[in-house]
Parts: C-alpha cells; sequence; structure tokens
C-alpha cells in the first residue's frame, strides 16, 4: 500500500486516517484512497457500535488494549483520525514503516 498521508508517526503513536464503512460483510483494512484507509466493518452505525467495532478490531489488530486507542475527530462520521499509543506490532497488509 502507498503512503499517501492517512497515516503518520508521533513520539511513538501511529494516527490513522480511516475511512468506515459499517454494515460490511467483514471487518478488514481495504487500499487506501484518497488520503485515508478504509475500513470495512460488520457493525451498523448505530448507538456507537461502529466505533466499538472500530476500536475493537484496531485493538487486535495492533496488538494494544482498547484504551489505547482514541478517536481523535470523526466520532460521529465515517472520516476518522485515530492514534494508536504504542503499536505492539503492525498489520502485514498495511505495509507500514517508521518513517
Amino acid at each position: 500500500m502507498s503512503n499517501e498521508n492517512w497515516f503518520k508517526w508521533q513520539d511513538g503513536d501511529l494516527i490513522l486516517k480511516i475511512k468506515v464503512q459499517p454494515k460490511s460483510s467483514i471487518n478488514k483494512f481495504f487500499e487506501p484512497e484518497e488520503g485515508e484507509i478504509k475500513l470495512k466493518i460488520t457493525a451498523p452505525p448505530v448507538d456507537g457500535k461502529a466505533n466499538e467495532a472500530v476500536i475493537k478490531f484496531l485493538s487486535k489488530s495492533f496488538g494494544v488494549s482498547k484504551s489505547s486507542i482514541t478517536i481523535l475527530s470523526g466520532e460521529t462520521g465515517r472520516h476518522k483520525r485515530i492514534k494508536i499509543a504504542s503499536p505492539q506490532k503492525i498489520p502485514e497488509t498495511l505495509g507500514l514503516t517508521d518513517s
């Protein structure tokens, strides 16, 4: 995956720009487009369920606790900026490097 400014490292934390597609058939990252990584989530966008699913998916994907993930912006929309504090692993499918 190419770097289209959809991620940046900041003092050991990872900041992601994510476009969430709720009510999908699978929880999975997809190719970046327009400066955001696409994340499909099975949960519906009702009563915070999609945000909970995003946090749970990212927690598992990056090997951190759910409390290590913060939605910086986009709490009620599809376009989100999310901080992952000190990720313990990086999903290979993302191809991220610390540069």
